[in-house]
């Protein structure tokens, strides 16, 4: 848990209230803290290994998948059915950091991003902001952030049928290998999101939500979750996307 942001100025007087944390001018020595930018909002963990992560659609690695973009070179956009004629509405129920959803936004699809960690939200508006203010609202239009447990999201939207939902896509947090920058990542989200053990009712009310497929993307050796046994497999180096379709029989749809 985030009990803090350092530096005692506006900015972080504004976001101590939104997330209801303390406002210091000293970094701790044993939890996570936000520092405001500039340059970004970033969440650090200052215990081994030490590192900080930050939402950025502009520079870094984000950049050059953006500079990359096309459906050939992202195996994410085949997974969710995207094509030059296709742009679904897709649920991003497990927002993170954004990165995977501003590439689908990018190619087109309308990304309703789901976020239950306030510091996450918080860090993906910072994100948004910049992104913004570097020219990308072609993109930023396509996509809308809500601060909301997922499940309980999905399972309304289910409910009320207010709006369409083509595909929803999942990232549930796992603890397999993977490359050392990834892994410092990863353990300082586990950090703050805790192990993450709903991936199976996750799962069901994606499922229940979804009008053409569920893309759970996976560790590329771990299990479906709770065992339930996709109808497509897109294959990575390290990554898997694990296709649910909906009415298999009878949509036609397919991972092509």
């Amino acid at each position: 848990m985030v009990d803090c942001a350092l530096a005692p100025s506006q900015t972080a007087l504004t976001l101590a209230k939104r997330l209801g944390a303390d406002v210091i001018d000293r970094a701790p020595n044993d939890q996570l803290y936000l520092q405001p930018g500039p340059p970004a909002l970033q969440l650090c963990q200052p215990t081994r290994p030490r590192c900080s992560i930050q939402v950025d659609f502009v520079q870094g690695r984000q950049a050059h998948r953006r500079r990359q973009l096309g459906h050939q070179h992202e195996a994410i956009a085949k997974a969710c059915g995207l094509g030059q004629a296709t742009h679904p509405h897709i649920v991003d129920a497990t927002a993170g950091l954004g990165r995977d959803a501003f590439i689908l936004a990018a190619l087109g699809a309308q990304v309703t991003l789901i976020e239950r960690s306030p510091v996450l939200c918080a860090m993906l508006d910072d994100g948004l902001e910049r992104a913004r203010h570097a020219g990308l609202d072609a993109t930023l239009e396509r996509m809308q952030l809500i601060e909301h447990d997922a499940i309980t999201y999905l399972q309304s939207m289910r409910r009320t049928e207010v709006e369409v939902v083509d595909v929803v896509y999942l990232d549930p947090m796992y603890t397999g290998s993977r490359r050392a920058a990834a892994s410092k990542e990863l353990a300082l989200l586990h950090t703050l999101l805790g192990p993450g053990d709903d991936a199976p009712a996750l799962l069901n009310a994606a499922l229940a939500a979804a009008r053409r497929r569920v893309v759970v993307k996976r560790q590329r050796r771990a299990p479906p979750i709770a065992n339930h046994p996709p109808h497509h497999q897109l294959m990575g180096r390290s990554t898997r996307f694990d296709i649910y379709t909906i009415n298999p029989a009878t949509s036609g749809d397919s991972a092509e």
